[in-house]
């Protein structure tokens, strides 16, 4: 793999200091040279109403720019009631029209998902899963990734535990593989 390919990284939480914005933070800073990962804003879309689509408003024009722009997207995401946050579902319908034009068709991906808790955000990981086969977005299997007990993936000075870090780094040499695999030619 010679060439950089471009990664945009949706966060599913929009809160400040979230773990999944700090687990994108890590991504962009682990990842290999194949890659360059950018995080692209979804929190500041309108709410998916196809009656806009005469005159689409400028956050979704500019949303569906960025991500036509991106080799592949890495969705990061915490679990809201066994499901995704309601911005990342919006982002998904946004990028998804109009009918015919979706900026996801074919593009490479993979699921992180996070959780205080043990299962790691299970329910959020497999619902996405469920819109981007429908999206046709070839979304890599293994390995996967449920980050159980996201909080004390931490030490007190704010670093990565070995431990995650080694867990993000082989996701991301596995995801750099897969986009070189599935990318259209």
């Amino acid at each position: 793999m010679t060439d950089v390919r471009s990664v945009g990284v949706l966060v599913g939480s929009l809160r400040r200091g979230s773990f999944s914005g700090r687990v994108a933070e890590a991504f962009a800073a682990l990842a290999p040279a194949s890659l360059r990962l950018g995080t692209i804003d979804i929190g500041a879309l309108p709410l998916y109403n196809q009656d806009l689509e005469t005159d689409p408003p400028p956050e979704w024009v500019a949303f569906r720019d960025r991500m036509g722009a991106v080799d592949a997207v890495l969705f990061v995401t915490p679990e809201y009631n066994r499901s995704v946050p309601a911005a990342l579902k919006n982002a998904l319908d946004v990028g998804s029209r109009p009918f015919g034009q979706s900026v996801w068709d074919r593009k490479p991906g993979a699921v992180v998902s996070q959780s205080p808790g043990p299962l790691g955000g299970f329910g959020a990981n497999h619902h996405l899963r469920q819109s981007l086969v429908y999206l046709n977005v070839p979304t890599m299997s293994q390995p996967e990734a449920y980050l159980g007990g996201i909080a004390k993936a931490w030490d007190a000075g704010g670093s990565l535990t070995p431990e995650m870090r080694d867990i993000l780094e082989r996701f991301l040499k596995a995801f750099a593989t897969w986009i070189e695999t599935t990318r259209p030619r």
